[in-house]
């Protein structure tokens, strides 16, 4: 059975061993980090999870202070606060920079 997201550079798992070592909202900031201005329309592409989905964890890390968001036209520019760090306590002596750099 093949997962119903549509496949990236990445090879999309069976359903059943569709889970990863990172979650949605770490995804979202490695694709912002590679691109400031994604769409959210591809940033759910990318990372294989609905507009709404995204929409919500920019909202969350937005909230948190995570990311800042500035418009730029019709479009939206994401800068991540990269000394934030890590939310739970086994990773936070460790901030969102390092693990990003770590990813790419």
């Amino acid at each position: 059975m093949q997962s119903r997201t549509s496949k990236t550079s990445v090879e999309s798992a069976p359903e059943s061993h569709a889970w990863t070592f990172l979650t949605n909202h770490m995804h979202v900031l490695v694709v912002l980090s590679r691109d400031p201005e994604l769409r959210i329309r591809d940033m759910a592409a990318q990372i294989g999870i609905t507009q709404r989905a995204v929409q919500r964890i920019l909202a969350e890390l937005i909230d948190e202070g995570v990311l800042k968001v500035t418009k730029t036209g019709r479009r939206n520019r994401y800068t991540i606060q990269r000394r934030t760090r890590l939310r739970h306590p086994l990773e936070s002596r460790h901030t969102v920079g390092e693990m990003i750099d770590l990813l790419d």
